[in-house]
């Protein structure tokens, strides 16, 4: 009688341990720059709703509600205090990494920087360009 030869190993789910303590998958920069982008897209909306919201209500609140909203970021000479600037290059490196994600995968969706060395490479950038930026628009700001 002619015995049957052993069973292949099945494929492991990819959400599954294939060690100790080792996943299946490794973590990348095109994984990295799509949770940012949404954490960016969903930073940006709430942020800035508050904000917009808060903005809003202090100038219709009338002169002392805008002044508590104003001096929450600003110091008494106007400039900015260490809330403000955490918010505001927060936000602005936020505009920046949501823009250069966005046109990664805008690029992407017309069939290109589908090689795995092109998106890597295109994942990293849309960081240095980001930071680029951000640093950038803030000299600039600085020196008007």
């Amino acid at each position: 009688m002619a015995s049957r030869p052993a069973p292949r190993p099945r494929p492991r789910s990819p959400h599954l341990f294939t060690g100790p303590m080792q996943f299946h998958y490794r973590f990348s920069p095109a994984m990295l720059t799509s949770i940012i982008h949404r954490a960016t897209g969903a930073a940006m909306a709430t942020v800035g709703a508050i904000l917009l919201v808060w903005w809003l209500a202090a100038i219709a609140s009338g002169d002392a509600a805008y002044a508590t909203f104003r001096d929450v970021f600003t110091t008494d000479r106007g400039n900015l205090n260490i809330i403000g600037y955490v918010i505001g290059i927060g936000l602005t490196w936020a505009v920046f990494q949501h823009m250069a994600s966005g046109i990664r995968h805008l690029v992407m969706d017309t069939g290109a920087a589908f090689e795995l060395k092109t998106n890597q490479l295109a994942a990293r950038l849309t960081f240095v360009f980001s930071i680029a930026m951000t640093v950038l628009f803030w000299l600039w700001l600085g020196l008007k």
